[in-house]
């Protein structure tokens, strides 16, 4: 079934500015970049049924299957410092999770930003800042509702994709989508009010992380890799790794790879 936009907008009043559902675009992500160097208002949301050119990070394409659930949204969080901005793909990585939990599958967070069940990967999320937009950012999510085709190749780090269907049988994809928004809009009003630092949001994110304390491989930009113990978060939601030598190291960005304990 499609989606169905009316009971979107009615659910999501107040919530946001606009809430658009369109049945295909090559990216929401680059729809509202676009937007955005329009004047496009503050909590501005794109949902597309279908995306022919979805984006996933470091330049990666983003599989789009029918039956999932892509929406991206204007955020302009003004009096937000920018070194606080990156928080917001982890507040959705927590939306994600709530959301998950809401339909009963249990699920948690990969650093920075996928949703897993068990090992399997359920969505991931793309924030990009709009560069001469000063405080806009828009904030793309994929989440796989429905049950996957079995052609959907595993994506970075090798993780076999799932969906929530998978685990908690047929859904109502309106139903989870309004609640993964509201979600996401209580998170970021919240984490806006406190300037950006919001310490039990924080701590909500780590508790859902399961990449702290397991030893893991992160892929830097340059083709390097990097081996230790993820150990905690900063305050700006970088990833602090401990390799074996006893020396930290923070990563700000980076593909992480779980690793067997030996």
């Amino acid at each position: 079934m499609t989606l169905d936009a009316a009971a979107l907008r009615s659910a999501l009043s107040g919530r946001y500015a606009t809430v658009d559902v369109v049945a295909e675009t090559g990216s929401t992500n680059a729809d509202l970049r676009a937007a955005a160097s329009r004047g496009a208002h503050d909590r501005t949301v794109l949902v597309a049924e279908r995306q022919t050119a979805g984006q996933g990070r470091r330049g990666r394409g983003w599989t789009s299957p029918a039956g999932g659930v892509y929406l991206s949204v204007l955020f302009r969080p003004t009096g937000v410092p920018p070194a606080r901005l990156p928080w917001l793909t982890l507040l959705a990585g927590v939306a994600l999770v709530r959301t998950a939990r809401g339909v009963g599958v249990e699920a948690s967070l990969k650093w920075p930003n996928d949703l897993l069940v068990g090992d399997a990967k359920a969505a991931g999320v793309l924030a990009e800042i709009i560069a001469g937009e000063g405080h806009a950012v828009v904030l793309g999510i994929g989440l796989n509702v429905a049950e996957l085709p079995a052609d959907v190749e595993p994506g970075a780090g090798g993780l076999v994709p799932t969906s929530l269907e998978d685990h908690a049988g047929p859904l109502d994809r309106t139903e989870v989508a309004v609640a993964l928004l509201r979600e996401l809009a209580a998170l970021e009003e919240q984490w806006r009010r406190a300037g950006g630092d919001e310490p039990s949001l924080r701590e909500e994110y780590r508790r859902h992380c399961v990449t702290l304390g397991r030893p893991v491989r992160v892929e830097l930009a340059r083709g390097e890799a990097l081996l230790g113990t993820a150990t905690y978060l900063e305050t700006d939601g970088t990833l602090v790794v401990r390799d074996d030598a006893g020396a930290d190291h923070s990563v700000s960005a980076g593909d992480v790879v779980h690793l067997r304990v030996r």
